[in-house]
This record gives structure tokens, C-alpha cells and sequence, in this order.
């Protein structure tokens, strides 16, 4: 990159925070391995100067907005955590008046653990997405975007080109190993419930016990909770300890949700979600 982001990222929230328009950046700053990147909440001028933005800034910011709800915060913003912006603005749970965005022109993000940082993303390598679909202030100069894939990706065809059985076994292989930890959960910008249906005791709807029946209710309603607001962002992936492929299953329902539909979760926040609305003529070939 022949353009610093990190520091016109920084001299535009040294003037926010200066001029009292917000009260808090959201960005990153270097992690103490001196290599990776974590999460920095600026609330004065001063602070803005630790800010940085390269390809180690992996998280995800935007579900910290939600404990900001009421007061002016700005957020850096990739494309796609700006997609999960629009959601939680779609679903009312921000106000856009609060939320000053600071899109970021994305080169994409590496492959990074402790101390490590290692190749590009997977997922970034496929992102059609570089320049944020909305924002107040623009990081960056705007580039041209990769013409979207055809069809089916890859990884969801191989497993819709497996048996019934085939796909069981790969399943069980795959949530078996899950230890219901919720990282996935707290990661996810998508899931705000007060109270997740996992957590529930009148009705049960997942016990409480390590059981793989258990553990397949579990990923299984999650990823549905998901279908058309899942934005694809991956953070739930990155976070699961034992690297179960969760994105494969909100892949597939984005493309059901995208081929049925024409929606892309995230890219407009005053369209609602397929499933957050209700016409007459939408029988989808049913009935």
C-alpha cells in the first residue's frame, strides 16, 4: 500500500474526539506481540495516535457498537464489518445517527494467531468486496471491484455433491468436536438476543450437558437464525477453538438466501432482510 490508512485514520479521529462530534473511536492498535493487531477504544485526541490499519487487523468491531447504543461513536470499518453495521441498523439496533462510519478501503487481511502472521485470508483472496458499501468518511482511494463468483463456491458444491450420508458423516466428523464454548456466538455480529435459545430453560431447547445431539442443535439453529443476515464477515470462524468450518454453513444459506431472493445481507441499511418481511405473492414454488 502506497497509502498510510493507519494515519489518516488517525488525524481524522484526533478531530472527531477534538471537536466532541463523538465521544469514542473504535479501531486498532498494535497487540503487545508487537506483530498483530487488537481492538483500541480511543476517548481522547491523545489516544488516536496509537491507531493503525494493515492486513493483521483481523476483528471484527462492529458488534461493539451495541454497548455504545446511546452515545456518538465512530468505528473503522472494512466492507465487510460495515455490512454488519447495516444489519444491526436494518434490525434497529443502532441508531444511524450515533454511528459515524470510517469506511476503509480493504487490500484484505492475513492469517493471524499470536505472533504470527501469516497469509492472506482465504476469504479475503474471494471478496468481490473492497470499497465499504457505505460510510461518512472514505479511508482511502476507491479501487475496482473483482466481478462477483458464478454459482456455487467451491466448498459449498463439494459438500451439496456429497451423499445424503456422506454430508451426515462430514457433520457429525465436523460438530462432534465442538465444546459449545459460544465463541461463535459472542463473536457474531448477527447475535444480539438477550437471551440466546441455548440459554433458555422453560422451554429447553439445548441441554446443558457435552452431547453431540446437543452440539448439532446447537450449530445447526444458530447457522438458520443466520440465513439471509449472515454478512459473511468470518469472525465466527477465526474465534472457534477447535476450527470448525462454520462459514460452510452460512455460505450455503446465503446462496439459497441470494438465489431465491437477489438479497446480499448488509449492503443497504434501510432494505430489510428477506425473512424480516412478508409479501403474499412470494410463494418461492411451495404450495
Amino acid at each position: 500500500m502506497t497509502m498510510d490508512l493507519g494515519q489518516i485514520i488517525k488525524e481524522k479521529a484526533h478531530e472527531l474526539l477534538a471537536s466532541k462530534k463523538v465521544e469514542c473511536v473504535l479501531g486498532y492498535e498494535r497487540a503487545t506481540d508487537g506483530k498483530t493487531a487488537r481492538p483500541l477504544f480511543a476517548y481522547t485526541p491523545e489516544e488516536t495516535e496509537r491507531f493503525i490499519f494493515d492486513e493483521t487487523c483481523v476483528h471484527g468491531l462492529a458488534k461493539f457498537l451495541l454497548n455504545w447504543k446511546d452515545k456518538s461513536t465512530a468505528i473503522v470499518a472494512k466492507p465487510c464489518d460495515v455490512r454488519s453495521v447495516n444489519l444491526l441498523l436494518q434490525e434497529k439496533q443502532l441508531n444511524r445517527d450515533k454511528v459515524f462510519i470510517m469506511g476503509v478501503v480493504c487490500p484484505g487481511v492475513a492469517e493471524c494467531s499470536w505472533d504470527r502472521v501469516g497469509p492472506p485470508q482465504q476469504r479475503c483472496n474471494a471478496c468481490p468486496q473492497h470499497n465499504p458499501p457505505v460510510y461518512d468518511f472514505l479511508v482511502g482511494e476507491p479501487v475496482p471491484e473483482k466481478e462477483p463468483q458464478n454459482g456455487v463456491d467451491p466448498e459449498v458444491a463439494r459438500i451439496k455433491a456429497m451423499t445424503a450420508a456422506e454430508r451426515r458423516a462430514f457433520w457429525n466428523q465436523q460438530f462432534d468436536r465442538c465444546v459449545r464454548c459460544y465463541a461463535c456466538r459472542q463473536a457474531c455480529p448477527g447475535c444480539y438476543c438477550t437471551e440466546c435459545f441455548v440459554d433458555q430453560v422453560d422451554p429447553t431447547w439445548v441441554g446443558i450437558r457435552h452431547s453431540p445431539a446437543d452440539n448439532h442443535m446447537w450449530n445447526t439453529v444458530r447457522g438458520f437464525h443466520l440465513a439471509g443476515r449472515c454478512t459473511q464477515c468470518g469472525e465466527c470462524q477465526r474465534v472457534c477453538p477447535v476450527n470448525i468450518p462454520l462459514m460452510l454453513v452460512n455460505d450455503e444459506l446465503t446462496q439459497e438466501v441470494g438465489d431465491k431472493f437477489a438479497f446480499q445481507p448488509g449492503m443497504d441499511p434501510s432494505t430489510l432482510p428477506p425473512f424480516a418481511t412478508f409479501k403474499k405473492d412470494e410463494h418461492l414454488g411451495i404450495g
